[in-house]
């Protein structure tokens, strides 16, 4: 018969698995995957090496553990849900997503780790960037198009173009920078979170009422154009 891991088997073995990675991400938070060994990890972490070894077979296997845990474990997909709610005003949306955002990513391991590896160019932020290009930024276009363009207009509308989604990234970058000032320059905000994130909505939402539906008619002619 074969063997099957009881309940308690199972529990020990994920908590152990969390040690670990808890220990990698401490490691990583506190000086760059390149301290990420598996020797450091299982010292922080009081097991053997080779009990590492059994949940990580390899360093890189260790590392990309990290990525999913830190990056991909933290995103959550009823964002977009919440983005997309009709029956809330834009206003209320995005402030409601970027308190729950920053709630999972601004926080000083996440932080530090995310810029760790830009410097050591993993590729992990281009991975992520595109995760919210496409699953956060893309949508809030859609959403900013619904709410600010004349429906005339968006007839004719061409995909969601870059013009529009680099528009998004300034509101996006100047919330993230927010985290950097918290979390990397130890640079504390005059205002609390919630003041400082309504006045940077407010302010891209009073531009973009004016801006964006001139972006659409810059596209819809640019697409005119092109056309045969």
């Amino acid at each position: 018969m074969p063997y099957r891991r009881t309940e308690n088997v199972v529990r020990r073995l994920a908590a152990r698995e969390q040690t670990i990675l808890d220990a990698a991400q401490s490691i990583a938070s506190e000086s760059g995957m390149g301290a990420v060994q598996i020797a450091p990890v299982a010292d922080r972490a009081d097991i053997a090496a080779g009990t590492v070894y059994r949940y990580f077979p390899s360093k890189q296997d260790l590392i990309n553990a990290v990525f999913d845990a830190v990056f991909m474990g933290r995103f959550d997909e009823n964002w977009i849900t919440l983005l997309r709610d009709p029956g809330t005003p834009l206003r209320e949306r995005f402030l409601r997503f970027y308190e729950l955002y920053a709630k999972a990513t601004y926080r000083p391991e996440w932080i530090r780790i995310y810029m760790y590896a830009g410097l050591a160019d993993m590729g992990w932020n281009r991975n992520y960037m595109t995760v919210v290009r496409k699953k956060l930024l893309n949508v809030m276009c859609e959403e900013l198009r619904a709410a600010l363009v004349p429906a005339k207009l968006l007839k004719d509308a061409p995909a969601i173009t870059g013009r529009e989604i680099e528009l998004v990234w300034n509101l996006h970058g100047s919330m993230f920078y927010w985290g950097v000032r918290q979390n990397i320059f130890n640079s504390k905000s005059a205002a609390s979170f919630e003041v400082r994130t309504a006045d940077a909505i407010d302010l891209f939402l009073s531009g973009a009422a004016v801006h964006y539906p001139l972006i659409l008619e810059d596209a819809v002619r640019g697409d005119k154009k092109k056309s045969p």
